[in-house]
């Protein structure tokens, strides 16, 4: 690929930046990813836990219902203190989502997954071993530098990883935090275990973990991913020697043969750059944001960082949108960062309290819990991964009508509105059978009355964009869209390429759908 070709050069072929070239791609904008290693690494899970709106992204590009079909799918999250079960959640779909809430799948079959897609793509190069040692920008490009060779791009994505610190040494933006000193063991075990194949399990001071706590997750393949919190000084090496980690395994299985089939000891980080946007660089995943993993928020945040990224580029690329429109990515991405910042944070601090003071609360809240329903809520034993809500977003016409009313309860989603990603249903159209996939084909207009459709149809074709405008009577065969979306007479929808409505206009004229347009694209 000459530098006439490469309109944008991705560091990094994690599951983020592999999103990010897939994405690009879709949109027909040549891309070359760049990644340190040699090639792919495929030890261990790593990030196990894929959100259903992640499934809907990685759809998109052939990907998503493989992964979905080869993973783990549970729906059910119980919290045990001790020996009693305090609480449990299932999640529910009442937006008749294609893809189930969670489905548990190693990262590293899903880079495989990914990674057939991008060898099917001739826009994507994929070039490893090209470790970025210099990275230069003006007005007209990027130019990095991997050895003796410059690849040229006219944008980049830094998705180089949790260890990306060069490249974010070379941008020169910050990345404060902290990295937690509590330690934990975390083992792939491939056994027998029917009754816990489809649940996640959360236990606080168990009796074969005493003061501490113990995660266990289902994956494929009969193998469960179990997370051990650690006492200091936790040598893995002396107790896989001594049986001590066999006895450690034995107190949750029993006498059941079982494999080892990965191992580890870590400590989780929670850090955020000052700026994901410098120049024509977007950070994007891990090496923007570091979080704890309790919530599965990094790889699924990081796959929403891709997809905001790529369609923006992909719309400043063909010149459909100004450079103005990638601003918005520091704009909607920095604050889901800073959200999933502070919901991991809450939960670290629930499960590893430091001081007197928050070892008594959560003492309290734990032993209240057993016999007080109420006291339950004060049991943090993680919030699982949701989108970002873009309410306050520059590109978000507000709407009176619709309140944001925060941050709603777990498992839920808010009511449909502007900065919402619109709840999924099945729609009758050629080549789409789902309101999502049919959104992230362009913009998509729905009109609730016919006589919207000619005045939404005559703006969308003074824009050069792929824009599809639709009378929601004829998507809404069995009235579920009407009753997701809570559509009323006389409005008028604008729904965005990555599935995020963009504004809900109550009998607009044609100024009022233009300026949605355009204020979407981030010229308001």
């Amino acid at each position: 690929m000459n530098a006439q070709s490469t309109r944008v050069a991705v560091i990094g072929n994690g599951p983020v930046g592999q999103t990010a070239a897939l994405l690009l791609a879709r949109w027909g904008v040549p891309v070359v990813v760049l990644d340190q290693r040699p090639e792919r690494d495929p030890t261990g899970s790593r990030s196990i836990c894929q959100q259903g709106d992640v499934l809907d992204v990685w759809a998109s590009v052939g990907a998503g219902q493989r992964i979905a079909d080869e993973g783990v799918t549970w729906t059910t999250a119980r919290t045990f203190y001790r020996d009693r079960e305090l609480f449990s959640h299932t999640f529910r779909d009442p937006g008749h989502a294609h893809f189930p809430p969670f489905v548990n799948i190693s990262q590293a079959r899903t880079e495989q997954i990914l990674d057939e897609r991008i060898a099917a793509d001739p826009l994507i190069d994929v070039r490893w071993g090209h470790e970025v040692t210099g990275l230069e920008q003006d007005s007209g490009g990027v130019r990095l530098r991997c050895g003796t060779e410059v690849v040229d791009a006219d944008y980049a994505v830094a998705c180089a990883g949790a260890h990306g610190d060069r490249v974010r040494r070379m941008l020169g933006v910050r990345f404060e935090g902290h990295t937690f000193d509590d330690r934990f063991l975390i083992c792939d075990i491939r056994t027998d275990l029917p009754d816990w194949a489809s649940e996640r399990r959360f236990y606080f001071d168990p009796a074969w973990n005493p003061g501490r706590q113990v995660l266990i997750h289902p994956c494929p393949d009969s193998t469960f991913r179990i997370d051990w919190q650690i006492p200091p000084g936790f040598d893995l090496d002396a107790e896989s020697a001594s049986g001590a980690l066999d006895a450690r395994i034995r107190a949750i299985i029993g006498d059941r043969d079982y494999e080892v089939r990965w191992k580890s000891v870590y400590r989780f980080h929670s850090r955020l750059v000052d700026r994901m946007v410098v120049g024509r660089v977007l950070i994007a995943g891990d090496c923007a944001h570091l979080l704890a993993p309790f919530g599965a928020r990094g790889l699924n945040s990081g796959v929403a960082d891709a997809e905001n990224a790529a369609w923006k580029l992909a719309f400043v690329l063909h010149g459909w949108a100004g450079p103005e429109l990638l601003a918005s990515y520091q704009d909607e991405r920095h604050p889901a960062a800073q959200e999933n910042l502070a919901v991991t944070a809450a939960t670290m601090e629930f499960l590893v309290p430091h001081g007197e003071e928050q070892r008594r609360r959560r003492l309290r809240a734990l032993e209240g819990a057993v016999t007080d329903p109420a006291a339950r809520a004060e049991v943090n034993s993680g919030r699982l991964s949701e989108p970002f809500w873009y309410v306050d977003s520059p590109l978000s016409t507000p709407d009176t009508t619709r309140p944001f009313a925060g941050r709603p309860p777990r498992g839920s989603a808010p009511p449909a509105a502007p900065g919402i990603l619109v709840p999924d249903v099945p729609v009758p159209t050629p080549g789409s059978t789902r309101i999502r996939e049919l959104a992230r084909n362009g913009f998509l207009l729905l009109a609730a009355e016919s006589s919207d459709v000619a005045a939404s149809q005559d703006v969308a074709n003074n824009f050069p964009f792929p824009t599809r405008v639709f009378l929601i009577p004829d998507l809404d065969t069995t009235g579920a869209l009407t009753t997701a979306l809570n559509a009323k007479p006389g409005e008028v929808w604008v729904i965005r390429p990555d599935a995020h409505i963009a504004a809900v206009l109550h009998n607009p004229g044609r100024a009022d759908i233009t300026a949605a347009l355009e204020r979407a694209l981030g010229k308001a």
